[in-house]
């Protein structure tokens, strides 16, 4: 990838802030998977840009203890910049009571990714059948797809995840229940098949239909996400941030990184912000 110069990256940032007409209709724009069903997709590549294939970001969420609704934020360590939310929790779990080290573990911080697909088969939606949609997964598929682009798959599989053609391989994705989460570990690419309904004079129409990934994170500055957790979290009344419309997800359970989203150079601060080594440290510390 290019480097991106400092200015290049502020207006890639800025363009992310901008409200766009029917943004709160974008829900549909995702593929839902629900327990006890298999989903089967083809992944598709940024033809435009490669290194935008896949969008890589760390969020946090709970329920708002102010009005009830769901918060779901994204953390500026996706791009190496300090995060309130991140610092408050470190200084709650290092010199917090009791009572507050259990109250903030209901902020849950959560790592996700973003890859444009090709539906073949949704067995409860079948409208999204033969669509582009947008995967959103965790660590467990996080898993299976780098083991097929560069682990102990990749000679096999390799770039046969993103070709169209019968050469190609489909996504299996099989959501069971494990405990009180789903589990995509019985997830798994097959063998090359040729895509029902696609021949080569419509697979360039349905490379060009991807979805700008990064349009679907809304990003926000260090004071209005402390804003957001002083209403939100701590219910303080002169606060008049208002809650991000968040894109629901329903499973809990994920599990490592294929592309991240460009960094930007780390803030200068005057606090160092706590990693997630140096907090899980101190948790087995407790």
């Amino acid at each position: 990838m290019n480097s991106l110069t400092s200015s290049m990256f502020e207006s890639i940032k800025s363009a992310l802030t901008k409200e766009t007409a029917g943004s709160s209709n974008k829900q549909k724009d995702f593929l839902r998977t629900e327990v006890g069903n298999t989903y089967t997709v083809r992944l598709l590549p940024n033809m435009k840009d490669p290194t935008k294939t896949f969008l890589h970001y760390y969020s946090h969420g709970w329920n708002s203890l102010s009005t009830g609704q769901l918060i779901t934020l994204v953390s500026p360590t996706t791009w190496n910049e300090r995060d309130p939310i991140a610092e408050e929790r470190y200084r709650v779990f290092r010199n917090g009571s009791e009572q507050d080290k259990e109250k903030i573990k209901s902020i849950v911080r959560t790592e996700r990714w973003l890859v444009n697909c090709y539906v073949i088969n949704d067995p409860v939606n079948e409208d999204n059948n033969n669509k582009v949609k947008i995967l959103r997964f965790g660590r467990q598929l996080n898993k299976i797809i780098m083991d097929a682009i560069q682990g102990e798959d990749a000679e096999e599989l390799g770039p046969r995840i993103f070709d169209l053609s019968p050469k190609g391989v489909n996504l299996k994705i099989k959501v069971e229940k494990q405990g009180d989460y789903p589990t995509y570990v019985s997830s798994k690419f097959t063998t090359p098949k040729e895509v029902e309904g696609l021949d080569e004079d419509s697979f360039e129409k349905t490379y060009k239909s991807v979805y700008d990934l990064e349009s679907y994170i809304a990003v926000k500055s260090y004071d209005e996400l402390k804003d957001m957790l002083d209403k939100h979290y701590y219910c303080k009344s002169d606060v008049d941030a208002e809650p991000e419309v968040a894109v629901k997800e329903k499973s809990k359970a994920e599990v490592p990184v294929i592309a991240k989203v460009a960094a930007a150079p780390s803030a200068k601060q005057s606090t160092p912000s706590p990693s997630d080594e140096s907090l899980e440290k101190l948790l087995e510390d407790l």
